[in-house]
């Protein structure tokens, strides 16, 4: 038996995403920047894409620029509004419990002359407003905290950020490949300037994502090159990918209520079966305010790595952490932000469940992990 618990690293393509995409890989296989028909065609497809994406967030079409992912969405929206608000301030807020495409671009400008102030978060792994607050300056030009956190799950308080960012003519930027599709997004009553998408975490293709930047912000190009994307990305359009992105757009917005109370009731089967059956489980995260398919638990005596390894061999695929941060040895920052030792965070996993998941995968998980617990303790010197 095989069980995928890992969607929060990426999800399987939807059969349905895959018959949209597949006829622009071939008969319509046009240039979206072309004027003949074969052309025309892909572009009517492109803005239909842009459209159900615009839908789900409240925007605008021409607010939506497509990119190659979350990663360059993130880039793009720190890097473009730093360099081209540069004489305004050179002040960037963000979390010490960002995506490492956050941080790492963080780091960067920071190189380039920029000031960034980590904000800590409490045990739960949550951002306080009232720390916002406090480390805003006169030379603050940008606020980044992602909606959701990829390992824990924990949900920060957007509009209340939002707001703060909005009155003091602030932009604020986040990051919501976790939780676009699987939450309500709403970019105006939130106070949002900038949103980073990715198509493959709500069962569309890899490669793919979306970068919402609200009408008015002033902000420079990742990638020079081209008159695609009203000059915003340069690039020929990956036109099959869009196509399954809308695709997956239109299918998330349909099951997203009906998703969240299933993912959230195999969550609690999970961790509560999980409990009682194994003693010296710990919940990370915020207990309520988390995403509806995302458990991450320590166990003790027992390091994560072991732990997926010994899953892995009975068909049960989980993660550590970050599927960006895999191949570090490095505990996860996100659990050392919460307070966690380093002990703690490596005797952590990450279960991320998705719809295609069911009661008898959760019973099959719970059947298992005792006994491999069981042994890996049995091997463990500080058991």
């Amino acid at each position: 038996m095989q069980v995928y618990l890992d969607h929060n690293a990426t999800t399987p393509v939807d059969p349905q995403v895959l018959e949209a995409m597949l006829p622009y890989y071939q008969g319509k296989y046009g240039n979206a920047s072309t004027l003949y028909a074969l052309g025309r065609e892909a572009r009517i497809a492109i803005d239909d894409a842009r459209e159900r994406v615009a839908e789900l967030i409240h925007a605008q079409p021409a607010e939506i620029y497509f990119t190659s992912g979350g990663t360059e969405s993130d880039n793009t929206a720190l890097k473009g509004v730093a360099f081209a608000n540069w004489e305004r301030g050179n002040h960037i807020i963000t979390s010490q419990i960002e995506h490492s495409a956050v941080l790492d671009t963080c780091r960067y400008l920071e190189k380039q002359g920029f000031e960034v102030t980590y904000l800590p978060v409490d045990r739960f792994g949550k951002v306080h407003p009232e720390q916002v607050l406090k480390a805003l300056t006169a030379r603050t030009i940008l606020i980044s905290i992602m909606h959701a956190n990829n390992e824990i799950g924990t949900i920060q308080p957007i509009e209340e950020i939002g707001v703060i960012a909005r009155e003091r003519g602030i932009y604020f930027h986040t990051d919501t490949v976790q939780t676009f599709g699987k939450l309500p997004i709403d970019v105006k009553r939130m106070k949002i300037d900038l949103l980073s998408i990715s198509a493959h975490k709500i069962y569309g293709p890899k490669g793919i994502g979306a970068l919402y930047i609200r009408k008015g912000v002033n902000i420079d190009p990742l990638l020079h090159g081209g008159e695609q994307e009203r000059k915003r990305r340069a690039g020929t359009e990956n036109v099959p990918a869009i196509v399954g992105f809308g695709k997956a757009v239109e299918l998330a917005k349909k099951h997203m209520k009906a998703e969240a109370q299933h993912l959230t009731k195999l969550r609690n089967q999970l961790f509560e079966g999980l409990q009682s059956r194994v003693d010296g489980i710990t919940l990370n995260g915020h207990p309520v305010d988390r995403l509806p398919g995302t458990l991450n638990i320590s166990v003790k005596y027992v390091k994560g790595e072991a732990l997926l390894l010994q899953l892995d061999k009975q068909g049960i695929y989980i993660s550590t952490g970050s599927a960006c941060a895999s191949g570090s040895i490095e505990p996860s920052h996100v659990l050392l932000a919460l307070g966690m030792s380093e002990q703690e965070a490596r005797n952590s996993i990450r279960f991320s469940l998705g719809r295609e998941n069911t009661e008898e995968d959760i019973a099959y998980v719970l059947n298992v992990f005792p006994e491999v617990v069981r042994k890996l303790r049995g091997i463990s010197v500080l058991a």
